[in-house]
């Protein structure tokens, strides 16, 4: 046996890719959102995807344009050097096909994706589990579906083969057929995979157990809150999506009652439709909860427009669930002045009579009141339930 050659090591370390990001508004724009915040988050996800940004662009346009920007400032930014130096371009909404070839049409050199297409590329990075990987899995097939016309990167064949094709079949409509096929096989495991929840869920209702799910935009603190609850080792880090499977721990209270706390997929705003869809089955957990513990990272400037987004994503899933906690985590970041202006908010509004509760996980700040005011509510609940 000859003698292993290093020289013959492939690099697997992930080479930064260097990325420009763009972005458009309507001038007559509704939303509580301004595009230099959305161009932050949007860095962040780059960052998550160990991306380097190099610089950004940003277009308040009259109307919806056919190629995202104007194609004047398509074509000033081609002569910009910082945008030359960078090999991906990233826009910060969901590109209609229509958009995606022009653009690419103009930026023959460069590789175009949006920020739906960023975000499927960082849940299939974070998904652990089997039913997370197939769920990103069926996200990214209907995100790719109506775009398959402008895609000439072969699909793997999962499926059919010689005999299976009709007669003068085009590439494709054999890769629409293959992809309409994968969706549907992965829809059906997906199913499946959703009764066995529904059963699990089931044994926990008839065994008296409380069900708590937390929510959150992402990067919020919900692992470091269900960690610190449940003694749990559930991964933290400061990154967006980090985490994307739901995690379940139980909890012991003081009243004797026995809880389970479940960590759902984070937030975020612009969440792509086909993820939300694709997710359903996990975030029916949030449905079935009794109490809904909606983390709020209180040190962040732009907390109230997170809350919104949650606020939006619960709406669209029909999910009214009174029993809920506000919880305004990382208060340690915060100055003293700023707390306390905090604390007199709070004693004036009590926000519309919604349990709140402040919390540090860092400095174990508030854990001890968060779980009285879930005893508490466990056993209104109980109460309820007779």
């Amino acid at each position: 046996m000859s003698k292993f050659n290093r020289k013959q090591l492939i690099q697997t370390k992930n080479i930064e890719e260097k990325v420009f990001l763009i972005g458009s508004q309507l001038k007559r724009n509704n939303s509580f959102w301004n595009i230099e915040e959305s161009i932050n988050e949007l860095s962040e996800l780059a960052k998550s995807a160990q991306g380097v940004v190099v610089g950004h662009a940003i277009q308040y346009l009259e109307k919806q344009s056919q190629t995202y920007l104007g194609i004047g400032k398509l074509n000033e930014l081609k002569n910009n050097p910082t945008f030359k130096s960078a090999k991906t371009i990233i826009c910060d909404d969901e590109l209609t096909p229509t958009q995606q070839r022009n653009i690419e049409n103009i930026l023959k050199d460069k590789k175009i994706i949006d920020r739906t297409s960023l975000i499927l590329d960082i849940f299939a990075q974070n998904a652990k589990t089997k039913e997370g990987r197939l769920q990103v899995e069926l996200a990214q097939n209907q995100y790719l579906l109506p775009r398959l016309a402008g895609q000439w990167s072969h699909l793997e064949r999962l499926g059919g083969g010689i005999g299976t094709r009709g007669p003068g079949e085009t590439q494709i409509e054999t890769d629409r057929r293959m992809t309409r096929n994968r969706i549907q096989k992965l829809k059906k495991y997906l199913k499946k995979l959703k009764i066995n929840r529904q059963l699990q869920r089931k044994k926990r209702t008839n065994s008296g157990i409380y069900k708590i799910s937390l929510i959150g935009y992402t990067n919020a603190g919900k692992s470091s809150i269900l960690n610190t609850l449940t003694g749990a080792n559930v991964l933290e880090r400061s990154k967006l999506f980090s985490t994307l499977d739901s995690t379940t721990r139980k909890l012991y209270l003081n009243n004797k009652k026995e809880v389970a706390i479940t960590d759902t997929v984070g937030f975020i705003n612009k969440l792509p439709p086909a993820l939300i869809d694709a997710f359903h089955a996990t975030l029916e957990e949030i449905n079935e909860a009794d109490i809904l513990l909606h983390i709020i990272d209180i040190s962040n400037s732009n907390a109230p427009e997170h809350t919104e987004v949650v606020k939006s994503v619960l709406n669209k899933l029909k999910i009214e669930n009174t029993n809920q906690i506000l919880v305004l985590n990382k208060i340690d970041k915060l100055s003293k002045a700023e707390q306390n202006e905090l604390k007199n908010k709070l004693m004036q509004n009590k926000l519309s009579n919604t349990v709140t509760k402040i919390t540090s996980v860092k400095d174990n700040i508030g854990i001890d009141e968060l779980i009285k005011s879930i005893e508490k509510m466990t056993d209104i609940i109980s109460r309820q339930n007779i």
